[in-house]
């Protein structure tokens, strides 16, 4: 599925549930961007191992389909429920949240033994090709994020979220875009540490795959891939848990001052996002 669930309760949460794409089926087909990194983008694959990847690629979706998906509805049957009874709290945040995370580890630890089986194949001209590769997307990243001036990054961020919430909500009050623009400013430099942070799990992917016909190559891949919040810089997670802790305040509040139509449109997106789950041929052959 998808990197799930994390930007707006559907948007903190359910983007990351959809991977940011607005139809289901398009993230559906892309199961390996739970993952935080594509391998189409990194890795340039033989005729062989894709036709080994897309055939074990199908097999995941199926378990996923049929084992995770009516999970998923009920998630949405709760966000759904605190929408309709006007209880978008941070508590009931935290725990859609926590839900949220235990889906993505479940998957993601679904799919590791194929992961790992992938990249004990790569020879060292594919390893040398996804180095380069990640180097490139760390310098797009940098030029993107943290060139700007940090006043320039914090109206790029408000800017950003401002769509995101226009698509689920409608267009903001001048109270609810103001509350916007002081989540941005409270996550400050944000991009920073995100952007340090991702580098320093692309050094311990990059070093663990160096060594990936040693013996703890497995458990190597799924502390990267299941448990890569244990790997976590200092700074990071202390970044982290500011920016997730500043997201669900910025959600209650805008669900607090959010209208009658602006409450519609939300519940609108989620019952699209339910009907594309069920219009899914292996949900429909599962039931």
């Amino acid at each position: 599925m998808s990197r799930w669930l994390i930007r707006f309760a559907a948007l903190i949460i359910l983007s990351l549930a959809l991977g940011a794409c607005s139809r289901v089926g398009l993230a559906y087909r892309n199961l390996d961007v739970i993952i935080p990194w594509t391998l189409n983008d990194y890795l340039d694959m033989s005729g062989e191992q894709k036709g080994w990847f897309n055939e074990r690629l199908k097999e995941h979706l199926d378990w996923h389909c049929t084992t995770q998906l009516p999970v998923y509805l009920d998630w949405l049957d709760r966000l759904q429920t605190m929408v309709e009874t006007n209880q978008v709290t941070d508590a009931a945040l935290q725990a859609r949240t926590r839900e949220a995370k235990a889906a993505i580890a479940q998957t993601a630890r679904e799919i590791t033994p194929s992961a790992v089986e992938l990249l004990q194949g790569l020879d060292d001209k594919q390893v040398a090709e996804m180095n380069d590769a990640f180097a490139k997307d760390l310098r797009k990243r940098q030029e993107e994020y943290l060139k700007p001036s940090l006043d320039q990054q914090i109206k790029q961020r408000t800017e950003r979220m401002d769509k995101r919430l226009d698509d689920w909500l409608g267009p903001l009050s001048p109270a609810q875009q103001q509350r916007v623009i002081a989540w941005s400013k409270a996550l400050g430099d944000q991009n920073t540490q995100w952007i340090a942070n991702r580098a320093h799990w692309q050094t311990q992917f990059s070093a663990a795959v160096a060594q990936r016909h040693s013996p703890d190559f497995p458990r190597r891949i799924e502390t990267l891939l299941v448990n890569r919040e244990s790997l976590w810089t200092l700074a990071y997670r202390q970044a982290y848990a500011n920016t997730e802790a500043q997201a669900r305040s910025l959600i209650v509040d805008l669900m607090a001052e959010s209208t009658p139509a602006q409450r519609q449109q939300l519940l609108k997106k989620i019952e699209g996002v339910r009907k594309d789950f069920n219009e899914l041929k292996c949900l429909k052959s599962a039931k």
